[in-house]
């Protein structure tokens, strides 16, 4: 078995090779329990969350651990821990051990632009990113893959962060914009991008222009949202699995509780997407929604391209 670190892991999730990855993964056959979820408090309080994923086909099973801590950016660290194992799924012998921080914020990134592909509009220009963790810094990157903007802004809570954040894209070539108001630059955007922890809406479906693509990443539990009940009204809903993104997540478990949205409604997941079932965006001036909720799936599309990678 190898042990793989964070600096390989980067080095071989290259956003575009990424992305045709994932894409050749969702169009291939595997087998993907709902995965598993534990909550507990800190001693301080906080609730924790632990999330087990495990995926396998005829050759590989892999399983990732994760623990969510979301008072750990008040302690300057990631508020995500992941660790991830590849195995032989014929013999169960171990191949591989990955740190998967790394990992989890670029497939999550990518699998974002992946959908963002077939529902954006066509001509969108303007592309807003709200949040400034370790997910939101890949997002830039992997959305411009797919589609060159015009403008690109970003938006955190604290103005420190934000100028940290332009600062490590400016480095990597990306030249962005802070915004201060984000009801402004949300009315601007023709595409907005959502990574965030946070427990209540941020995003207001008044303020929406036709066209809007949403990519929702946050609220990774059923509690919390980052878009608001007239958001959900408005939009045409796609998902990366109707089984997790429905029920784990606050974003669509909350509005289906209170009868804003009936399940029925979601279009599409992602594989859907890839797969040609569902077109997309079938108008200009619809409002279209893609929540993540993350799937084990596409930790083992980005776990492969690494260990193909370093394997040689």
């Amino acid at each position: 078995m190898i042990t793989i670190g964070n600096d390989q892991v980067a080095d071989a999730l290259a956003y575009d090779r990424l992305i045709e990855a994932l894409r050749d993964m969702f169009c291939s056959t595997y087998t993907m329990p709902v995965r598993h979820h534990h909550f507990y408090k800190t001693v301080e309080s906080v609730e924790n969350t632990v999330i087990l994923m495990p995926v396998w086909n005829d050759r590989y099973l892999g399983i990732k651990q994760v623990v969510v801590a979301p008072a750990n950016g008040e302690k300057g660290l990631p508020a995500i821990h992941a660790h991830y194992m590849l195995m032989d799924a014929v013999t169960g012998q171990p191949l591989a051990q990955l740190n998967a921080a790394q990992l989890t914020a670029r497939r999550t990134a990518c699998t974002s632009a992946l959908a963002a592909s077939f529902l954006a509009p066509k001509d969108a220009e303007s592309l807003l990113i709200v949040g400034g963790g370790k997910v939101a810094q890949h997002l830039v990157q992997a959305h411009t893959v797919m589609r060159s903007y015009r403008r690109i802004s970003i938006w955190t809570r604290h103005a420190a962060n934000s100028q940290d954040f332009a600062a490590h894209l400016a480095t990597l070539g990306h030249r962005v914009e802070i915004e201060r108001d984000l009801e402004k630059a949300a009315r601007d955007a023709d595409v907005i991008a959502c990574a965030t922890l946070s427990p209540s809406p941020l995003i207001r479906g008044e303020w929406l222009k036709p066209g809007t693509h949403l990519d929702l990443i946050g609220s990774h539990t059923p509690n919390t949202r980052e878009v608001d009940d007239e958001a959900i009204r408005r939009s045409t809903i796609f998902v990366d699995s109707r089984e997790g993104a429905l029920h784990e997540t606050g974003e669509l478990a909350i509005p289906i509780a209170q009868g804003v949205l009936d399940p029925a409604e979601v279009q599409a997941d992602i594989a859907e997407l890839v797969k040609g079932v569902h077109p997309g965006r079938t108008d200009p001036g619809e409002i279209t929604l893609f929540k993540s909720a993350g799937l084990a799936v596409e930790d083992l599309a980005a776990a492969l391209l690494v260990y193909e990678s370093v394997r040689g």
